[in-house]
């Protein structure tokens, strides 16, 4: 099963089971250090609840497996043995994440701190096949660990980003309307192109684009009080991805995020999804490609280049096109506001490259609301990850699910038990 759902009792999943127990101490230690590097065992013992023999045991273990790693010893003031500060180790471990994106495939191998190792762009052969689009991924994985920056590197697991409704409680992409994909089994397609690879025992971990790239920002952006956090991908269609108390928000069949239906315009343009007014028929670059050149223009790389070149060269039509879709974007940052009350929203996607002309427009319809309502308004920033967000996402889905090994998301019983 490729996700089960989060929020199980976790006293349920270890009675009797004391492997997974040991696994979930180990992963505590590693959160832990994530959140608060430098932390000595002593330290670790106080925070997490362990008794100081545990904890020596599982961290020499963790240390020796390559999670974990000690730096320069510090002087504390007490007496007795200095504390040895500990770090995630950086150079012998691994994690993969894929972007399978509309007309190619982005695909990176990090270290456990999202600093990318290796990385690749992948044009499909075929973008209308899903199942050779996948082939060609799983294909350029396995050739991806041949990498000479991944020499002597353990890899961990593999996390893989997907423009459309991904199922995760059954693994199944239900439809990429932009891909033209429906009712596609990503997870076994996946497995059939890496078995007999390095790959092929691997976990495996399959989530929706945006929900992807919140988990980039949550796991390895750096940022401090971002926690909830609200991802915006805004590329031909919109989607978001939530995060609350460390956690994705993915609902109960997995279709949390998907803002890009919440209407915003009653009786509005028609959307794809058979509604009108929907956020992606108002937002997305589908329906400025429609406003601008008229629908019956296909929607092509090249047809959206010119549009990118048309906003940046100050054409009218386009300018005006862009600045009502960034007004309509502010209608649906104040609505998630005001419904999750994020510390923090993440604007993503291809239409950033639209820039201020885009983005401004948004931010004061947001600043206006606030001001309304005499309340802050919750930071408004972009990633960082640049064009590889979605990939970095996908390692980082991997690190963020290994590390929590309760969550029995992707973890098959073989891969539990390489990781006890």
């Amino acid at each position: 099963m490729i996700a089960a759902p989060l929020f199980r009792n976790s006293l349920m999943i270890v009675a009797g089971d004391q492997q997974l127990l040991k696994q979930i101490n180990r992963m505590a230690l590693v959160r832990q250090l994530c959140s608060a590097p430098g932390m000595s065992r002593a330290a670790l013992s106080e925070t997490v609840g362990l008794t100081k023999s545990t904890v020596s045991l599982l961290v020499r273990e963790l240390m020796d497996e390559g999670w974990l790693s000690e730096s320069a010893l510090r002087t504390t003031g007490a007496l007795g043995r200095r504390a040895t500060p500990l770090h995630l180790d950086d150079s012998r471990l691994a994690l993969l994440g894929a972007d399978l994106g509309i007309g190619a495939a982005r695909l990176v191998a990090t270290n456990l701190l999202g600093e990318v190792l290796a990385e690749r762009a992948l044009p499909y052969d075929d973008a209308s096949d899903a199942a050779a689009c996948i082939a060609q991924v799983a294909q350029a994985l396995n050739a991806l660990t041949g990498d000479a920056a991944l020499a002597g590197r353990t890899m961990l697991g593999v996390g893989v980003g997907l423009h459309g409704a991904v199922d995760d409680a059954t693994g199944m992409l239900h439809i990429a309307p932009h891909l033209g994909w429906r009712n596609i089994d990503v997870t076994g397609l996946l497995r059939a192109g890496l078995a007999g690879g390095a790959l092929a025992a691997l976990p495996l971990f399959i989530q929706n684009e945006a929900n992807v790239a919140a988990l980039a920002e949550l796991e390895f952006s750096g940022q401090r009080g971002a926690d909830p956090l609200i991802y915006v991908s805004i590329g031909y269609g919109v989607g978001a991805g939530i995060i609350v108390n460390g956690r994705l928000l993915t609902g109960l069949y997995g279709f949390a995020g998907e803002v890009g239906h919440t209407i915003l315009q009653q009786g509005g343009p028609p959307c794809s999804c058979g509604r009108r007014g929907c956020a992606d028929a108002l937002i997305g670059l589908q329906a400025l490609l429609d406003s601008v050149y008229g629908p019956e223009q296909p929607s092509t790389p090249a047809q959206l280049e010119r549009l990118f070149s048309a906003a940046e060269a100050g054409d009218e039509r386009a300018l005006a096109a862009v600045e009502a879709a960034g007004r309509n974007l502010g209608v649906l940052l104040n609505n998630l506001w005001v419904a999750f009350d994020p510390m923090c929203i993440v604007l993503g996607g291809a239409a950033l490259r639209l820039g201020e002309r885009f983005i401004a427009p948004g931010r004061q319809v947001l600043l206006d609301c606030a001001s309304a309502t005499s309340l802050p308004a919750p930071a408004l920033r972009t990633p960082q990850f640049g064009a590889n967000t979605i990939a970095i996402g996908g390692a980082a889905m991997a690190r963020h699910y290994l590390m929590r090994p309760f969550a029995d998301h992707g973890i098959g019983a073989g891969a539990q038990q390489r990781m006890a």
